[in-house]
């Protein structure tokens, strides 16, 4: 079944023909919709908005067709919600005939912030590329303009560069046809009796339709990638909306058609101009396509993508399980990497070695369905790191599971481990509680890793507390105008990004999509 190797830097790939051929049969046909621009609008600097600013309504786009803009004059048009798709617009000369080419500038923005900011002052370590701009030259007018690439946004800010002295421009059909995979017809309206939970199942479903695409992407506007991690949680909600199991189908075939030399599967994949797995290795995302295929199986009850994949799964077990001490705890060194959250100060021992349990009880349970003898060795494996966990791992004066060198006591450690069903539920109830009235320094920065805490809470019979977190986390973001569910929310530093800059953070962001699994799950 595989063809040849593949080489990225110093990492060799393995291609899959069989696999990589179903996934190609998968590919979803995408769906359009014409948005037109709803309004003008001003940014203007506001301190009391989380991101400093807010838009006020300037005029409709109707009221643009006496008007003619000259070099340097510009507009904010509002489509009204965030989009996903490509933009058009028709140009006219106005006066004489145009002697020259007019020359304009769109820059788009999820937020109000990137329409108003410039990006020139950007300084972030991620490439400025992904700063959402673009020049357009129109050597003939009039013109009907569709710009090439695609763009995510709510806001759109037009600028005439530079026409001539001799004519102005008119602009007229504004408007952003957007494009998803996800089939709006197979969606269940939840009218809920609670406005604000209503309110986050909307934001939520919007923000996975727009992350729907040839692949459930992490980011339509970065990274545009697959990536496991989100394709886990994106999953998740997927059955409890669209329902379009075979684009979960596809995505799972796509990681397992090209993995590392020794069968590892990569953390992300890149779709053009060919299937390109990154040579980035995530010991948690490669466990996670044991906990997506088990999630996608018990959802479709699909044997034939059980046995395809089984074995890709049972060596993401394997692997991992290189890495386990004869005291049966993950070794902490610096040649590995979990990721777990965005946080520069976590220690990733404990919460991984809660991982690593948690994906082993997924394949026991895909091992199960097809009464498989590697039932006995993962119960065996299970049975081993849990009592780790609780012999190595557990302070019980401190009333918290402890990780690495330092014996580091942070949430996340505590959320993986209680997901990972160490200790009885007493005991794990215990440490949510603690969690709750004595928080660790070390946080939870992430939506992602929110999710994980909500989900933890609700293992343990917390569902009403859980509620209230979700209103008061994915609530919070809504109430500050949040169309989509952001890639980083913390609201007491609202600013804060991982790359240097929240002009580059993703203001739709597909591992923050979650609160529609819970509320539709579990009836919240």
């Amino acid at each position: 079944m595989s063809q040849g190797i593949q080489k990225n830097s110093e990492v060799i790939f393995q291609r899959n023909t069989h696999f990589l051929s179903t996934a190609a049969s998968l590919v979803p046909a995408l769906q359009q919709h014409r948005c037109p621009a709803l309004s003008l609008v001003n940014a203007v600097p506001d301190a009391s908005q989380i991101h400093g600013w807010r838009t006020d309504s300037c005029g409709t786009p109707a009221g643009l067709a006496n008007r003619e803009f000259g070099p340097g004059e510009e507009i904010v048009v509002d489509l009204g919600t965030h989009c996903v798709g490509y933009f058009s617009l028709r140009c006219e000369a106005a006066g004489s005939p145009p002697d020259a080419p007019a020359h304009l500038q769109f820059i788009f923005g999820e937020t109000p912030a990137e329409i108003a900011e410039p990006f020139s002052d950007y300084d972030g370590w991620l490439s400025s590329s992904w700063l959402q701009q673009e020049d357009l030259y129109l050597d003939v007018l009039p013109a009907h303009v569709r710009l090439p690439r695609r763009y995510c946004c709510r806001y759109v800010k037009i600028k005439v560069i530079s026409t001539s002295a001799k004519f102005s421009l008119r602009l007229s059909d504004i408007h952003l046809m957007t494009v998803t995979s996800a089939d709006p017809s197979a969606l269940e309206n939840l009218n809920h009796p609670d406005a604000l939970l209503g309110q986050i199942d909307q934001v939520s479903v919007l923000t996975l339709r727009n992350c729907m695409q040839e692949v459930f992407e992490d980011g339509p506007k970065r990274d545009r990638r697959l990536w496991l991690g989100d394709l886990r949680l994106q999953a998740l909600v997927n059955y409890q909306t669209y329902g379009q199991n075979d684009l979960v189908r596809r995505c799972l075939y796509l990681f397992a058609g090209v993995t590392r030399e020794d069968g590892m599967v990569s953390s992300n994949l890149f779709m053009k101009p060919e299937i390109i797995a990154d040579d980035t290795f995530l010991l948690d995302y490669a466990l996670f396509f044991v906990a997506t295929l088990a999630d996608y199986i018990e959802a479709t009850d699909d044997l034939t993508t059980q046995n395809d994949l089984w074995p890709t799964a049972v060596r993401q077990m394997e692997l991992a399980l290189e890495r386990v001490g004869k005291n049966g705890i993950l070794h902490d060194s610096e040649d590995w990497w979990a990721f777990i959250d965005w946080h520069e100060s976590l220690n990733k021992q404990a919460p991984a070695q809660g991982v690593l349990i948690y994906c082993l009880k997924k394949g026991r349970e895909l091992a199960q369905r097809c009464d498989h003898p590697r039932v006995a060795w993962l119960d065996q494996q299970i049975g081993r790191l849990d009592a780790a966990a609780r012999n190595e791992l557990w302070d019980e004066e401190k009333g918290f599971f402890v990780s690495g060198t330092q014996a580091q006591i942070s949430c996340a450690s505590q959320v993986w481990l209680v997901l990972a069903g160490v200790g009885e539920e007493e005991f794990r109830a215990r440490i949510m509680a603690n969690l709750l009235t004595t928080p660790p320094e070390t946080g939870m920065n992430t939506p992602y890793m929110m999710h994980h805490f909500i989900d933890a809470l609700i293992s343990v019979g917390q569902t009403s507390r859980a509620v209230q977190e979700i209103k008061k986390y994915w609530g919070g973001m809504v109430q500050a105008g949040a169309d989509t569910f952001w890639e980083l929310y913390d609201p007491k530093r609202p600013d804060f990004s991982p790359y240097g800059s929240k002009l580059i953070n993703s203001y739709c962001h597909a591992w923050s999509c979650t609160p529609a699994y819970f509320i539709r799950k579990y009836g919240l």
